[in-house]
């Protein structure tokens, strides 16, 4: 089995997975982070949305090796201690959520979207979130928030 060694939110990881283990299952089963969802297996939802070296990246559309000496940001990684995100704390004020399983994959597309781009439009936010699925909302509350974000985020 290959041995994959990544930088998983800020801590040296390394394990020894399957060659055709996605990124994914890594991420979920054998580093326990849960926060990355699996929605659809067929990368049309963007439940499972991570930042793989800055890009948002689908994680059940990656192999695990295919990272090798990568760093990866998964939702987990975003806030400061107890300090949210800026993005995080914007769908929170913003109710940029109903049920929640979109929510992680939606916040770290956003964060990609909004890095550089404080004065971001709704047509933008809306145009570059087609990747990501909320079965629940109707998007106005989402769009709201990474406006918000954005903005917070100050480019």
């Amino acid at each position: 089995m290959p041995t994959v060694n990544l930088t998983v939110n800020g801590k040296a990881v390394s394990a020894n997975v399957e060659a055709r283990t996605l990124l994914v299952n890594l991420i979920r089963e054998q580093l326990g982070l849960t926060g990355t969802h699996v929605g659809c297996d067929t990368s049309q939802c963007g439940a499972c949305v991570v930042h793989v070296d800055g890009k948002s990246v689908k994680a059940c559309t990656m192999l695990a090796v295919q990272a090798n000496g990568s760093k990866v940001t998964t939702i987990e990684g975003l806030a400061n201690g107890d300090k949210l995100h800026p993005m995080q704390e914007a769908f929170r004020e913003h109710h940029g959520l109903q049920c929640g399983f979109c929510t992680p994959g939606m916040v770290m597309s956003a964060v990609c979207l909004a890095k550089g781009h404080p004065n971001l439009t709704e047509k933008e936010v809306r145009e570059g979130l087609e990747g990501n699925i909320c079965r629940c909302t109707g998007y106005h509350n989402i769009v709201q928030a990474v406006l918000a974000g954005a903005k917070a985020m100050g480019g």
